[in-house]
Formats: C-alpha cells, structure tokens, sequence
C-alpha cells in the first residue's frame, strides 16, 4: 500500500471509469454512474472545483477518488457560508482484488493528506450510505469522527 498515488484524472481514464461505475458492489452506493461521469467530462469546465484522481497502485489503476470544497458544491446535506471551510470527500475501489484489504483507509489517508497539504480547510465532512459498512469502517480506522447530530464524519484538519 505504499505505493499509492492519486493521479488525476484524464479523458483515457473515462472508459475505465464507466466500468467501474456499472459494478454492482459499486452502483449500490454511486447511484447514477452517468451523473458521475458527466462531472468528470466537465472537470474543466463547471465541474472545475472537485479534484478527480485514479487511484494507482504502482502503475495499476485500482480505484478512484475526488474532493472539492463545499461552498462550491452546495449540497443539502450541510451547510458552509466561506470558501476554503468545509471539504468533502468520495472515494471507490474498482479493481475487486484489492477489496477488503485496507486499501479503503489507505485511499482515505492519502486523499486527506493531499487535503491538508493543498488546501486551507478546517474540516473534511463526509456522508456514506449507513449500509456502507466497509466504507463507514474505512473512515472511522483513518482517524475520522462520526458525529451523531450532523450524521456524517468529521475529520479536523
């Protein structure tokens, strides 16, 4: 696992991204796959504030992960008045041999690190299906907080 990176993410990558999108284990919890691609076609475009990254291990690609800033995306979920406050983050492992293996906490750990390292916010909020057990689990082993008012985690950065 130490040879995670987060590299972001290009128009090559989009093909591989429908596949993994369209995996049953994934469509569960990533609902509409096409929503999700069309943010990534539009990356430089209104979707210029979420971070795209495919997950590499080594040279293999295995997962993908995003982040943006809150104040940008205005979801109903929470609520941010500033720029550089609040971050959000969303994460998938495609390749099932790397399943239940800890790579969720890793790909977690390695995107808040590049949170804290790029960005000035003060927290990162995040709002897995309650289902989502291994991603709830991933979460809590990266340090982050569940908080039972707002029903998501908080990592304080």
């Amino acid at each position: 696992m130490n040879n995670l990176i987060l590299q972001p993410i290009e128009d090559k990558d989009i093909d591989l991204m429908e596949i993994w999108l369209n995996k049953e284990y994934i469509k569960k919890w990533y609902n509409e796959p096409e929503e999700w691609l069309e943010e990534i076609r539009k990356r430089d475009k209104e979707f210029n504030f979420i971070h795209h990254f495919i997950v590499m291990d080594s040279n293999k690609p295995i997962g993908f992960c995003q982040y943006y800033d809150c104040f940008y995306a205005k979801e109903e979920w929470y609520n941010v008045n500033f720029v550089n406050q609040l971050f959000s983050i969303d994460y998938l492992i495609g390749d099932e041999n790397y399943l239940r293996k800890g790579y969720g906490k890793a790909i977690i750990e390695l995107l808040t690190e590049t949170i804290k390292k790029n960005e000035n916010g003060k927290r990162i909020i995040v709002q897995p299906d309650k289902e989502n057990i291994s991603s709830n689990k991933a979460l809590l082993s990266a340090g982050y907080v569940y908080d039972e008012e707002y029903q998501y985690y908080i990592y304080n950065i």
